[in-house]
């Protein structure tokens, strides 16, 4: 009878250890959550766009024009921005559609969205670093700002 308590912690380490790997296993295995609406979203600024697009036409190459880029489907939902050029310079550029379906949607973009619009008036171009922790909205956002961009060439 003594020698089998002399196994017991033996048994739950081993038990923990099994817990403690399925819980990771499990933890590892969830995806975050993305909603069907984001689409529902993408479409609502495009009558907007279609004006500012044929505003932004009548203007010069030395006005000032606005243009939308594409609206870009990423991993956790749409990217989409509009330009400003005044004079042919990138004077701003506004995300109009990016993922915000959720806390932590918000939270990443709420930092990433700046930096990425501070790179790009800086730059003026869309050749622009990606934002740590937000890879997906960065490719996004640089290949939204990218077709607006090239449109104004266009």
């Amino acid at each position: 009878m003594h020698t089998l308590r002399k196994n017991r912690p033996l048994r739950r380490i081993v038990l923990a250890g099994a817990a403690t790997v399925s819980g990771m296993v499990l933890l590892l295995s969830l995806k975050p959550h993305t909603t069907p609406t984001a689409a529902g979203v993408a479409t609502a600024p495009a009558p907007s766009s279609s004006s500012s697009g044929t505003s932004g036409s009548s203007g010069s190459a030395t006005g000032t024009r606005t243009l939308t880029g594409d609206s870009v489907q990423t991993r956790y939902g749409p990217v989409q921005v509009r330009v400003t050029l005044k004079n042919g310079k990138l004077t701003d550029v506004t995300a109009i559609i990016y993922p915000q379906e959720n806390p932590r949607d918000q939270q990443i973009n709420a930092y990433a969205i700046p930096q990425l619009t501070r790179e790009a008036l800086t730059t003026q171009s869309a050749d622009i670093d990606t934002v740590s922790g937000a890879t997906y909205t960065s490719e996004g956002y640089r290949q939204s700002l990218q077709s607006a961009l090239d449109s104004a060439s266009g």
